[in-house]
């Protein structure tokens, strides 16, 4: 095994990161996967600036100013969809259809022994959830194309059942499943999660133009430096929190034959429950249903003299849930708190923490196996899911009040984007960590 050297003297004075970063690229396996990764990321870049034809680039602008969906969209597309271009959905339906197979699977009985059955369960729910993607991506891109013809994008195009339509839409498809490809074949051959850095990858890419407007904008020198302040210590507790894990202590026994008689032999453990096990999922799921008012109002846009109550309804909700208004805020904190603890739950529930320790041989000391080891378990993560919960709420609303504070109005500060970064940061580290341990070089975090 090649080790770091360690007589040389400017080797020992660099820092542990920087010294890291190129103990990684000496090792031929480990540097081919950084470069396959960056590879896969330049070709999805490419893929992002492939446009959709007959689209009225001015009115697509106006149209993101609207429509906050459409924002919200784009975030996941890496900045595709403001270009309209073939890969504008991101890898958003894969998203979702993986958020619906969770949930569906400790309820749907075939799904629920699927996910028992090792590997082959696994391999068989993805690809499911491949299959649910498409009916996904079909739908999510008619609705999309229906919002930008109403706000006059595609003025020179017949919207309906015809091959122009068709073929919009089979191409919009199409470069959802290339995405979600690229990001598998960066999870098997490159480092990290492949859909994750997909998404990180356009996040990074719109810093540019992003810090770009923000500098442009006059007479807020102070405002971008405290607003520079305000995210990095966001982003130091995002890392504290996505860290931070209660460890149950876990004791194994086990009975070995030595000296001509069964012995029973010891050790101890921990079981490490995360405070943020929910990760970013709550903040999708309140953020698309906040924003489904206003979507369903720019159906109805047209009657504006004699509105029947759905359009009303609509309008109304519109109005209160608008990014502009205290009350959308409050409404988002809300549901992250709520959904947090839905999400968080049915997770738990399916990892089945309480068998898999009976099963092998592991107990919580003070506790009995099987249901008081479960409803233990389940009080602890309920008790430090309120930590969670509380903290992704307050993640999703400090831009407003960064925005407030700050008086920087171009460039804002957005929840999913930290979330997703650090993330993605931290799983791909500890990732490139461990093949730098099998390797006996020393990581990142240690």
């Amino acid at each position: 095994m090649r080790q770091r050297p360690t007589s040389n003297t400017n080797t020992e004075n660099r820092p542990q990161l920087i010294q890291s970063l190129i103990d990684a690229t000496r090792v031929p396996d480990l540097r081919g996967k950084i470069l396959f990764t960056f590879a896969m990321l330049i070709i999805f870049r490419f893929v992002a600036h492939v446009p959709v034809p007959g689209v009225d680039l001015q009115s697509l602008r106006q149209a993101f100013e609207k429509q906050q969906l459409l924002g919200f969209l784009d975030l996941f597309s890496g900045g595709a969809l403001a270009d309209l271009s073939v890969a504008a959905l991101g890898v958003y339906p894969y998203i979702t259809a993986s958020i619906l197979m969770q949930i569906l699977t400790p309820v749907v009985g075939r799904l629920k022994a699927l996910s028992q059955e090792g590997d082959y369960g696994r391999q068989k729910i993805n690809q499911y959830t491949h299959y649910l993607t498409v009916p996904i991506a079909f739908l999510q891109s008619w609705g999309t194309l229906t919002i930008l013809r109403q706000s006059g994008v595609l003025p020179g195009v017949e919207f309906g059942m015809n091959l122009h339509t068709a073929a919009m839409l089979i191409s919009m498809v199409a470069g959802t499943m290339f995405l979600v490809w690229i990001g598998e074949l960066i999870t098997e051959r490159g480092l990290g999660n492949g859909i994750s850095i997909i998404i990180f990858g356009g996040i990074v890419a719109g810093f540019p133009s992003a810090v770009g407007r923000g500098l442009l904008q006059g007479g807020v020198g102070g405002g971008l430096l405290l607003l520079s302040v305000f995210g990095f210590a966001i982003i130091y507790i995002i890392v504290l929190f996505t860290e931070a894990q209660r460890r149950v202590p876990v004791q194994y026994g086990k009975s070995v034959f030595r000296g001509g008689r069964m012995q029973r032999q010891t050790g101890s453990s921990f079981l490490p429950l995360r405070v943020n096990s929910a990760g970013m999922i709550p903040l999708i799921f309140a953020s698309s249903i906040i924003i489904l008012p206003g979507t369903i109002a720019s159906y109805f846009s047209g009657n504006t003299v004699n509105p029947n109550i759905f359009e009303r309804m609509a309008r109304f909700f519109s109005s209160a849930l608008d990014p502009a208004n205290f009350g959308y805020w409050i409404a988002l904190f809300l549901l992250v708190f709520i959904f947090t603890f839905f999400y968080t739950m049915v997770v738990f529930q399916q990892q089945n923490l309480s068998e898999n320790l009976q099963r092998n041989g592991g107990f919580i000391p003070g506790i009995r196996p099987g249901k008081p080891t479960q409803d233990y378990l389940n009080k602890v993560v309920l008790r430090i899911t309120c930590g969670g919960a509380f903290f992704l709420a307050a993640v999703a609303i400090a831009p407003y009040f960064v925005t407030l504070l700050t008086g920087v109005r171009s460039l804002t500060l957005s929840s999913f984007a930290l979330l997703i970064m650090v993330g993605v940061a931290l799983d791909t580290m500890r990732q490139l960590e461990t093949q730098l341990l099998m390797r006996n070089y020393e990581g990142f975090i240690n």
